[in-house]
């Protein structure tokens, strides 16, 4: 599932790529998937985005819009699958939950692996849904360890470290994937109460979350995620299913997997002590 970093690098993608194109034809999709989201008829979707211009890409958490001008919105979300260009005169994929071709013969199309949300808004009516309560992300100016630091305060509820980076979208963008990194840059044992971290440790955290998810940004997503061209990203995570029963990077102790809320965890039990 695309995490935040790739939602970055898939708006970048679009913004140098499909912006400015005319749509042709929207369609949505020709494949039943019953964790697939619209909220929009086949006709209806069809008629309202002939003619409009694609415009700018925006990322927020793990979402994205993008413009549709005049007067639209497209707005993606929670989505596990790809998100690819066809340049003009490409095969089209057979089955697809969303595609969109332009008067230049080009076309975008979205196939869902998991589940996903695609669905289209008169400009400002998505605030209505999904991203109106959204909280601030770690790329947002508004991310400073003080936010972070009253984030972990106002928390109704103990949470793990885990719970902090995956739970109910405290920190928006965040997933089980990337957060294995983070928990091992900051030394923390998934299951390390949050009440318990001190000064010292929340900046760590902090530092670690930011340290993460601009070098996942600087490699293209992570290496098990394709971007808008089906070009792998770059970035080789440290603790995954692959690390499981290999030695640490730092200290050679064997990597453990465990289940816990809800995904699985792979972590040093001697890095990462609760």
């Amino acid at each position: 599932m695309f995490e935040l970093p790739e939602i970055v690098h898939l708006s970048k993608q679009i913004n140098e790529t499909l912006k400015g194109k005319t749509i042709k034809k929207g369609s949505l999709g020709n494949s039943p998937h019953k964790f697939v989201w619209y909220n929009r008829k086949h006709d209806e979707f069809e008629k309202l985005t002939q003619g409009e211009i694609i415009g700018e890409a925006t990322p927020k958490g793990r979402w994205m819009t993008v413009q549709l001008d005049p007067g639209y919105l497209l707005l993606f979300g929670e989505i596990g699958g790809k998100m690819l260009y066809h340049p003009a005169g490409e095969e089209l994929p057979k089955k697809y939950h969303l595609l969109i071709t332009f008067e230049d013969d080009t076309a975008f199309s979205a196939t869902t692996q998991m589940w996903g949300a695609y669905e289209l808004y008169q400009q400002g009516a998505e605030l209505n849904k999904y991203v109106k309560d959204m909280k601030t992300t770690p790329l947002d100016p508004g991310f400073t360890f003080d936010y972070f630091n009253d984030l972990i305060d106002s928390l109704p509820e103990k949470k793990s470290a885990k719970g902090l980076l995956t739970q109910d979208q405290l920190i928006p963008g965040l997933g089980n994937s990337i957060a294995q990194d983070i928990l091992f840059r900051a030394r923390l044992s998934p299951k390390h109460p949050v009440e318990k971290l001190s000064r010292d440790q929340r900046q760590t955290l902090y530092d670690a979350i930011l340290k993460t998810i601009h070098e996942v940004i600087e490699k293209g997503g992570r290496y098990d995620e394709t971007d808008l061209y089906n070009d792998r990203g770059k970035y080789i995570r440290l603790m995954d299913k692959n690390a499981a029963g290999q030695p640490c990077p730092e200290c050679g102790t064997k990597i453990v997997k465990i289940q816990y809320l809800g995904g699985a965890c792979y972590f040093c039990p001697q890095c990462q002590q609760s």
